[in-house]
């Protein structure tokens, strides 16, 4: 009975040591990867992750893994370790090959811990709008506050920096004005997501989307700079004066039939604007507000004005380029928004008496 007591005891001990020995070893090997870092996945798994409170890590297009890794530090969100054991890391998890352009969120770590949360790290992207028919002032105050590191100064100067054109597109607008108020055409109203919301990568990003779409078609027909400069400004006042799309090239063709007749272009968005520029803004346009000494000032002046006075959307260039042919030299909106056309002035009187009807 003694002998079989004495067995059991033996076997308890020998179990507990053994269980002893087992969580030992899995608490060394535990302490081992997390403060020597020399990790396997098994243990990599049982170790969280950090958490806390987080930085923001801007990682530029085209960054090596040890680009990537001094910004990190940088950045203060390595708070441990060296760049060149980061990159270590990143290279072995195979994350120097699929790093993206972003911003990174991450708790401050050292170099083990950093790489195993850009693992499973998606970037952010920041949202930057462009609306069709903006003009300037109105798109500088969106972009300033979206983004108070954005200023009018240095989207002003954005828009002239050469360097944020595709270079055929450059080459025409050498050719043109160089100022702010010209070069903002050539924006393509979009919704962009940006690594970095600056105004020198919203002007490189909205052009290059211009050329994209518009690029084969200036290029095809060898339109001239001075082409595009008038496309641009008449593409501006149809944007404006439209709310439909299927109208704009109609009314691109009124503009054109006026322009040949030698007849003052009489558009209400170009008197808006010459008012803005003087810092007040129109909601409607009154008799007394077309006496206003300006260039822009369609009712007395012959010919186009000077410069762009928005935005313009896509339709709005297309029929700029490619305006409708058609007899047309007048129109006026109805209630719902589209447009009666006339070919005489009287029969634009008649248009304008039943369009106020529907009011």
């Amino acid at each position: 009975m003694q002998r079989r007591r004495r067995k059991q005891n033996r076997k308890f001990f020998l179990s507990g040591f053994i269980l002893f020995l087992l969580l030992f070893v899995i608490a060394a090997a535990g302490y081992s990867s997390y403060y020597l870092k020399v990790p396997g996945s098994f243990w990599e798994e049982l170790i969280p992750v950090p958490e806390g409170d987080t930085v923001s890590v801007l990682i530029e297009p085209g960054m090596t893994a040890s680009q990537a890794a001094r910004a990190f530090e940088f950045s203060g969100a390595l708070d441990k370790g060296s760049p060149v054991q980061l990159t270590k890391w990143l290279v072995k998890f195979g994350i120097d090959k699929r790093i993206r352009a972003g911003h990174y969120n991450v708790v401050p770590s050292d170099p083990w811990n950093l790489a195993r949360q850009l693992r499973t790290a998606r970037p952010a992207l920041l949202k930057a709008q462009i609306l069709p028919g903006i003009d300037i002032f109105a798109l500088i105050d969106s972009l300033t506050s979206q983004d108070k590191k954005l200023t009018r100064e240095n989207f002003c100067n954005a828009l002239l920096n050469n360097d944020n054109y595709p270079p055929d597109l450059l080459a025409l607008l050498k050719n043109m004005p160089e100022d702010e108020y010209t070069r903002v055409a050539f924006l393509m109203p979009e919704t962009y997501m940006l690594v970095d919301r600056t105004a020198d990568e919203l002007v490189k990003t909205s052009a290059l989307a211009w050329w994209r779409l518009w690029g084969d078609l200036v290029t095809q027909h060898k339109l001239t700079a001075q082409d595009i400069q008038e496309a641009s400004i008449i593409a501006a006042m149809v944007e404006r004066e439209v709310l439909f799309d299927d109208e704009c090239r109609r009314v691109a063709g009124v503009i054109h039939n006026r322009l040949r007749s030698k007849m003052p272009l009489q558009i209400d968005a170009t008197v808006v604007y010459a008012w803005r520029l003087k810092g007040r803004k129109l909601t409607r346009v009154l008799n007394k507000d077309l006496e206003i000494d300006s260039p822009y000032n369609t009712y007395k002046i012959s010919g186009l004005p000077p410069r762009p006075i928005c935005v313009p959307g896509g339709a709005s260039w297309e029929a700029a380029l490619d305006p409708e042919y058609n007899e047309y030299y007048y129109y006026v909106a109805g209630r719902d928004g589209h447009h009666y056309f006339a070919k005489t002035y009287n029969d634009h009187l008649r248009n304008i008496k039943q369009a106020r009807s529907e009011r």
